[in-house]
């Protein structure tokens, strides 16, 4: 059975959190897409862990952490990565890469940083690691893929190729020194030995489990509105963000995906430019960003300060269709015990007319949030474990979300730690 814990919003919904937690009865967990551009956090006995490329099961013993074939691959902050587990304690955890997954070169990460400098005012709020032009490479058919690696052959007409194709843009768009074959070459080397002991064959690994009646878990990185397709383009990642690219992402059939958990936090945050119809400002936004999360609402990557604004059942509505959620997992929601009321914006007015579907960028632009205040419930939640145990307003947020979602909230977390999450037993058993 596969199972896909993915995003309904802007990324930041607490995904690594519901990972790390159904990873307790998994047999493996899969990153399918994405690169080390955002974070996943983890507070669990080993202490709090921002993880960038390796998925959240990599603190069981029982689980086999796959890296797979749609993911952007950073080497060396891979190899930092588990070193770093290491260093605090954690067991070497059971790791494989795709061996088709592609390369993130030093040039990537260039080339991104180059681009939003001249775009300057204009830039897309890229984390500058290499995402954009890695993905270009990739679909243009000059990336370097894991496999290659271990062709010298191969290696070494590649990075004559790609110099020649990049060494104009270096030089006369960006006025920057050129790139140099031979140090491009042992660039390849360096990543070759670093990564030889972890490749494998993962869609035959994954093929054999499946038939083996393994549980796989699929994690996604980000969210719904930053999919290149079904997003706020163009201020949207460089690979799909939805369940359905998780079949492609890790190499497994569609129709084995039978359970899609699609997370969503009790308010909204969002880092980088782009459309964000329920955001709020100044003392209300630093409140909000202060009380939520673990130490605060900021980029598990970038440490900028996330954007802040109240839970937009629009964008999450339409999150939740475009993933395919079977449930929803309502993540923070102890971060709002501080407000005597809590808007909620139910719908979006564009050019005087009120809608509740989701639209294209152009028209999301001009839209203004159509906010219901809800009554707060004025306490700390934490430590709850039993629905029925919340305050009555809680409850009755949650189940106004549900209402205006359409999609069955089935668990609640009220803390960032493993054991702060409340099933909603009612919900589960229909």
């Amino acid at each position: 059975m596969v199972q896909a814990i993915v995003g309904a919003n802007w990324g930041d919904e607490g995904k690594g959190k519901i990972t790390d937690m159904l990873a307790q009865k998994a047999d493996i967990v899969v990153r399918f897409q994405g690169g080390a551009n955002a974070g996943h956090t983890i507070i669990n006995n080993y202490g709090k862990f921002a993880l960038h490329t390796l998925p959240s099961g990599v603190f069981y013993d029982h689980t086999t952490s796959i890296i797979g074939n749609g993911v952007a691959l950073n080497i060396p902050l891979l190899d930092k990565e588990i070193k770093g587990l290491l260093e605090r304690g954690v067991p070497m955890p059971h790791i494989l890469v795709s061996d088709r997954a592609q390369v993130v070169m030093s040039y990537h990460i260039l080339l991104d940083q180059y681009e939003e400098e001249r775009l300057g005012g204009k830039s897309f709020g890229s984390t500058k690691s290499g995402i954009a032009p890695f993905y270009s490479d990739k679909f243009a058919k000059i990336g370097f893929q894991v496999s290659e690696l271990f062709d010298e052959d191969t290696l070494k007409e590649k990075v004559q190729r790609i110099c020649e194709l990049k060494n104009p843009l270096f030089e006369h768009l960006y006025r920057k020194p050129a790139l140099i074959p031979e140090a491009l070459l042992d660039e390849l080397h360096g990543y070759r030995d670093t990564i030889a002991p972890l490749v494998a064959d993962t869609g035959a690994f994954l093929a054999k489990a499946l038939k083996d009646g393994k549980t796989v878990l699929l994690e996604g990185q980000l969210g719904t509105l930053k999919d290149p397709d079904h997003g706020i383009y163009p201020m949207v990642t460089s690979s799909s963000t939805l369940a359905g690219y998780g079949a492609v992402g890790a190499g497994v059939p569609p129709y084995e995906i039978k359970r899609i958990v699609a997370v969503s936090k009790a308010y909204s945050s969002a880092v980088g430019a782009g459309a964000f119809v329920s955001e709020i400002f100044g003392e209300e936004a630093d409140l909000m960003r202060n009380h939520g999360g673990d130490g605060g609402e900021y980029g598990a990557t970038t440490g900028r300060p996330r954007r802040m604004g109240w839970f937009d059942c629009v964008a999450s509505k339409y999150g939740c269709q475009m993933q395919g959620a079977t449930e929803v997992a309502f993540t923070v929601l102890d971060a709002l015990g501080y407000l005597d009321e809590i808007p909620v914006c139910v719908g979006y007015e564009i050019d005087g007319e009120v809608t509740t579907d989701f639209p294209t960028t152009v028209k999301l632009e001009k839209a203004k949030p159509v906010l219901e205040v809800l009554p707060g419930w004025k306490c700390d939640i934490r430590g709850i474990r039993k629905y029925e145990e919340l305050p009555e307003n809680c409850r009755n947020y949650v189940e106004f979300i549900e209402k205006h979602l359409g999609f069955p909230i089935t668990m609640v977390s009220n803390g960032p730690a493993r054991e702060d999450i409340i099933y909603r037993k009612s919900v589960l058993n229909g």
